[in-house]
């Protein structure tokens, strides 16, 4: 099953962390890897991988990353006579097709510009490249593959430390809820599509706010929860907390390292 990965964002409230000012958000490292390579790892241990990247701002960092891959960064080898001999690998059963979706394309319009790459492929994965999560993706999968919904949207409880204030007519307080604890869901960023999809999107329009909000409306959106791990990488704190996790070795995301 292909795998659209959206990297062509600005990422601006990350920028003030980036000495070149132009490396796009899925180049920020996590550990000894871009934050793009573990989502896509994420995918490939659960055996999707045939990537198509939606390029477009700081395009040429992503393209020098994979045209000049170094295995050894995060795999054990051997140095033997002046060779290296890889003792595993990361990405050499991946297939990767980097294209160009344009430096200020919204979601839907990168989506619509890589449909040709995707016909035949009646069902689809795609996901923003900036968020890690342990979700169990071929459960998610399969609940989908058996409903008729053209699309699936992984929700997730609101992640940020805000109270939620009952407050009553005359000002007095009831109660006072963590907005985690609320029964709210938001949108988790990895998706599940049928080509049905691409009926709902306008020229420059959204995934979500079109794709999936026209689904909604016909009753054909569907939903997964997960109250497990969940993490985005939307500013420079996410990223540096997502770091040194990963340095102290605490990595639920990692679900390849488990095995």
């Amino acid at each position: 099953m292909k795998v659209v990965l959206f990297c062509g964002g600005r990422g601006t409230r990350m920028r003030s962390d980036l000495p070149g000012g132009d490396i796009p958000k899925p180049m920020q490292l996590v550990g000894p890897r871009p934050l793009l390579w573990h989502v896509m790892r994420y995918y490939a241990h659960f055996g999707h991988r045939d990537f198509v990247l939606c390029l477009g701002y700081g395009a040429q960092h992503i393209k020098s990353f994979f045209l000049n891959y170094q295995e050894t960064a995060s795999n054990d080898f051997v140095l033997r006579n002046g060779r290296v001999d890889l003792l595993s690998t990361d990405i050499s059963d991946w297939s990767i097709s980097l294209v160009d979706t344009g430096v200020d394309s919204p979601i839907g319009e990168r989506l619509r510009r890589v449909r040709p790459y995707l016909e035949g492929d009646e069902i689809f994965l795609a996901n923003y490249a900036d968020v890690l999560t342990d979700a169990p993706l071929s459960d998610i999968v399969e609940r989908f593959r058996a409903t008729d919904a053209g699309a699936s949207m992984m929700v997730v409880p609101p992640s940020n430390t805000f109270h939620c204030v009952d407050v009553g007519e005359d000002g007095r307080v009831g109660s006072i809820t963590p907005v985690s604890e609320m029964p709210l869901w938001v949108n988790g960023g990895f998706f599940v599509l049928r080509q049905e999809v691409f009926d709902h999107i306008p020229v420059n329009g959204d995934l979500v706010a079109d794709g999936c909000a026209e689904l909604a409306k016909r009753g054909r959106l569907l939903a997964y929860p997960h109250r497990g791990y969940w993490r985005p990488s939307d500013t420079v704190n996410q990223r540096l907390e997502l770091d040194h996790a990963w340095a102290r070795g605490d990595r639920p995301w990692a679900l390849w390292e488990h095995v």
